[in-house]
């Protein structure tokens, strides 16, 4: 296989040497929900793979000196067509290499089931939680640097009760996200003592809730889990909720933590009243060397799924490069190989070093923003759980969730 790879880069090489192609480009491709229920999500994520890309340019290019470039593709998140189409024109029209994304599951699930799995694509979505991606018949295309809701469900439950929350009431987007957060939740909740006085879900994209919370409230139960998006039905949902007086507690998961809930409900509803979980990037040198380039590029490190933005990004990167070319095929070996141990560590940004254990048929071990990745035969991570609250009118770190 190191033989194979260092002919192939030797071969790369020689052949931009002979046509004098100094400018030469490789493609990976972004699709997220620019638009739609997690349109202020999406931006951070972009940017923290735009900044991936960005240091491998800076430091030598990729392939023996070739530009890596990303052309997007909005999913709107909720439209599965927008995102099948997004998806086709990336693969078939330009022709990229491998994917970050989707961010929303079920644009995951369209995306690669309606084009990268039949062109041959790698995907690797730094966002999809739920459950539903692990169970895709992928052909080994399909991997995320996010944990599973199955992971998350569980560690907000086992929070709340922690808390003495031992009653709520439940609404979810209907959904594959929301489905799977819920059922996750719901499942473990339950098993562990606590009671699911309400469990309803409810359509994105409404202007009006008040009669699913009718019924949610007819409990009398003040503590309401909303697992939605901040961005459409979790803002009003909440928002509709505290104008009723139904509730005092709001709960919620990874899709709440954006600021489009913070604008559309109010900082002075949710200061103190809101908790939630979001998958969470440990204390670690991959981690801590990630803050310091975000800050360096100007770019946000601790907006939600940022650090799995920038690791999917330089991960695909290194396979590339460990692949020897800007062929799909064999990529998911290769990407399996630069994430797992042993090898020598490569953080963030070291992009230079990558590239000379790689030329020396050396084993390299990407840790990175959000910690490991250690893919199972899914192509899941293991993953943590960060507390988060809303205090003085901003999303703040309560700490790391024991699970």
């Amino acid at each position: 296989m190191i033989n194979k790879r260092i002919l192939a880069s030797a071969v790369a090489a020689s052949t931009l040497a002979l046509t004098g192609v100094a400018n030469a480009e490789v493609k990976v491709g972004f699709l997220g929900g620019f638009t739609g229920p997690i349109e202020t999500l999406t931006p951070p994520v972009y940017d923290a793979a735009q900044l991936a890309m960005q240091h491998v340019n800076e430091h030598g290019g990729i392939l023996g000196g070739e530009e890596v470039t990303m052309p997007s593709g909005d999913t709107t998140c909720s439209d599965a067509s927008a995102a099948s189409n997004a998806a086709d024109r990336l693969v078939n029209s330009e022709n990229v290499t491998a994917i970050v994304g989707a961010l929303c599951t079920g644009a995951t699930i369209a995306a690669a089931n309606n084009a990268a799995i039949p062109g041959g694509v790698v995907m690797v979505s730094p966002a999809s939680t739920a459950p539903a991606v692990s169970e895709l018949d992928d052909d080994d295309l399909v991997f995320r640097t996010v944990p599973s809701d199955a992971f998350q469900g569980e560690a907000l439950a086992k929070m709340l009760l922690e808390k003495g929350i031992e009653e709520v009431a439940v609404t979810y987007v209907n959904n594959d996200y929301g489905r799977g957060l819920a059922d996750a939740f719901v499942a473990t909740y339950e098993a562990e003592g606590g009671t699911v006085a309400e469990n309803l879900a409810h359509e994105d994209n409404r202007a009006d809730y008040r009669a699913e919370l009718g019924t949610l409230a007819a409990t009398g139960v003040p503590n309401l889990v909303v697992l939605a998006y901040g961005d459409t039905s979790g803002q009003t949902v909440v928002r509709q909720a505290y104008e009723s007086g139904m509730f005092t507690q709001y709960i919620g998961a990874d899709g709440m933590v954006i600021s489009g809930l913070l604008d559309g409900v109010g900082v002075e509803v949710l200061n103190d009243n809101f908790i939630a979980t979001r998958p969470g990037n440990p204390d670690s040198p991959g981690t801590q060397r990630f803050e310091e380039l975000a800050e360096a590029g100007g770019i946000s490190h601790e907006a939600v799924f940022a650090g799995q933005g920038y690791d999917a990004a330089f991960l695909l990167a290194l396979a590339i490069e460990q692949n020897g070319s800007a062929e799909r095929e064999g990529l998911s070996e290769a990407l399996r190989s630069v994430a797992t141990a042993p090898g020598e560590v490569i953080l963030p940004g070291e992009w230079e070093k990558a590239v000379e254990l790689i030329a020396a048929g050396e084993e390299i071990n990407y840790e990175g923003a959000s910690g490991s990745h250690e893919f199972d035969e899914n192509g899941d991570v293991p993953g943590i759980v960060e507390e988060m609250a809303v205090e003085d009118g901003e999303f703040v770190s309560k700490g790391f969730l024991d699970q």
